[in-house]
């Protein structure tokens, strides 16, 4: 079962999850970094840019998980050096400080109020996240392209391209692709037909539409995957996506999950 709430950090959301099926589950890229607790342990899940398959890990998971392109701050990694990886925390922090914050958030009620307790420590001991990091997002997720975001935010496309691979794990046209995809799922769970969905989030047609999400998810569009549909507008790196086949997509797909080779973008 999974839950989430908004934390009192701004832009960040807490969560828990105790998978309740057999087999792995499916993370798709979100654009976010999350920190994990597990069985005692912390870890960090750094940006995807391909759906990560899990383990059969059984137990309780925690987790923060962050707005694009503030966490490598807070964590004090650039986010490219975690791309499409989950890292314990002593092996990017000293082993005498990773021991202390592991042992603050196990000292605590549960792990989500230790996590949020935590998260909210290092934000106050580290400068606001640079507002051009937000604008970037923003931009993106409206659609804007590349060249035209860099063009607005008056940066260049190389300048922009380096602040994007720190911040947010790889270069704004991932970026892009991964938000856009991002949009198109949530139309896709509010039953928004296939052909509306494609032409609302950008994509030139439905088949390349079909195309992102088997190239990004590893599955197919009207995959149906164990999970719960995610309320937030920053969707977890630990959840199992959900997403159905909604209405004008073809009935020949309504099948369980299908993997799919994934392309690294």
């Amino acid at each position: 079962m999974y839950a989430e709430r908004a934390s009192r950090l701004s832009g960040a959301v807490v969560w828990t999850n105790t998978p309740s099926g057999p087999g792995p589950g499916r993370v798709l890229p979100d654009g976010c970094m999350d920190l994990l607790w597990y069985d005692g342990r912390l870890l960090v899940a750094g940006p995807d840019t391909r759906a990560h398959v899990t383990g059969n890990a059984q137990g309780p998971w925690a987790g923060v998980r962050f707005y694009p392109g503030t966490a490598p701050a807070l964590l004090g990694v650039p986010a490219d050096a975690l791309r499409d990886r989950r890292v314990d925390l002593t092996d990017l922090w000293p082993a005498d400080r990773a021991r202390r914050l592991t042992d603050r958030v196990n000292a605590a009620p549960d792990p989500v109020t230790g996590l949020e307790e935590a998260a909210l420590s290092r934000a106050a001991d580290t400068a606001p996240p640079d507002p051009l990091l937000g604008r970037i997002v923003a931009a993106l997720d409206a659609g804007r392209p590349v060249a035209a975001t860099a063009d607005a935010l008056g940066i260049g496309a190389r300048r922009l391209h380096r602040r994007s691979l720190a911040a947010f794990g790889y270069g704004p046209k991932t970026l892009a692709r991964v938000l856009r995809l991002q949009r198109a799922l949530a139309l896709a769970r509010a039953g928004t037909p296939l052909a509306e969905t494609a032409a609302r989030t950008g994509y030139a047609d439905q088949a390349h539409l079909a195309r992102d999400v088997r190239e990004l998810a590893g599955a197919t569009y009207c995959a149906g995957a164990s999970g719960a549909n995610r309320s937030t507008p920053w969707p977890s790196g630990s959840l199992t996506t959900a997403y159905r086949c909604p209405q004008g997509a073809s009935q020949g797909s309504r099948s369980p999950l299908h993997p799919a080779p994934v392309s690294s973008s």
